[in-house]
């Protein structure tokens, strides 16, 4: 892994990583703490229409996942709000529905799609400094939208009704939170793919919640824990590559990790209660 630093393929593999986990870690926590897992998921999942889109008309397939991402939260979270029937049904729906006109629009494209893969998988090993580029721009942005309304946004996650009694634009806010996850959820295609993305955002915040019930507090430590599965990924990845001559992606394997990480979390907590029950 130390001699792997030293190549400059490498170094903007690790870049696109940490920047992504910096998005994944800051976004998922509102995702934890409002516990809309699911929504995300389907998210995730609706941005491959905009895969397909992009594809199709030979417009950058990342900017198609994005609108299709945010019009999808934007979607979802009007139904939610203002339609009769369970969100999961409306969930279920984008998840769908995105995944088949991905396919759609895919068909429809003259030639053949050679990284289609890497858009459902991840494909960290061959990101191009374009794409470290649009990761840092995202971050950037994230981090502003985050610092610039963290107490409304903190108001609409933990108690909805109360932040729109207050006067606050909660319904507004709430979708801005949904756009902001299906840009996060941009940031994690290359690195875990669309299948696995809504493993990456989550796991690491619920093993941070377990830690602080602060959320900036648990926004940092889900990042550094995202960061710690990137590189534990990307490690073994590299090493089975050079000892074993084993050609296994990255993506799977960072996933692994933060299930790891989350597993390892639940347990310390749980030694950590009995301890001082017992006590």
């Amino acid at each position: 892994m130390i001699e792997a630093l030293s190549e400059p393929f490498f170094q903007r593999v690790l870049l696109a990583g940490l920047l992504a986990s910096l998005a994944c870690g800051v976004i998922g926590s509102y995702v934890v703490a409002r516990r809309v897992a699911s929504l995300a998921g389907g998210l995730a999942h609706a941005a491959f229409g905009g895969v397909g889109l992009g594809y199709w008309l030979g417009a950058p397939p990342l900017l198609g996942a994005a609108l299709f991402g945010i019009a999808a939260a934007i979607g979802v979270g009007t139904m939610e709000r203002h339609a009769r029937g369970s969100i999961d049904l409306w969930v279920s729906a984008a998840w769908a529905v995105g995944m088949a006109l991905g396919i759609v629009f895919i068909s429809l494209s003259p030639g053949y799609a050679p990284d289609l893969m890497s858009y459902l998988f991840g494909s960290l090993l061959f990101v191009p400094w374009e794409y470290v580029a649009v990761v840092a721009a995202v971050d950037l942005f994230l981090l502003a939208c985050v610092g610039l309304l963290y107490d409304a946004f903190l108001a609409v996650s933990f108690d909805d009704e109360f932040a729109e009694v207050s006067g606050l634009p909660a319904t507004a806010l709430s979708l801005g939170l949904l756009a902001l996850t299906a840009l996060a959820i941009v940031t994690l295609i290359r690195v875990v793919g669309i299948i696995l993305a809504i493993a990456l955002l989550t796991l690491p915040a619920a093993a941070a919640r377990r830690f602080t019930p602060r959320l900036s507090r648990m926004m940092a430590l889900a990042s550094l824990l995202c960061a710690v599965a990137v590189v534990a990924g990307l490690a073994v990845s590299y090493q089975l590559g050079v000892a074993a001559n084993v050609d296994v992606p990255p993506g799977p394997l960072i996933v692994l990790a933060a299930a790891a990480v989350y597993a390892l979390s639940a347990f310390a907590t749980r030694k950590r209660h009995h301890g001082g029950t017992r006590a």
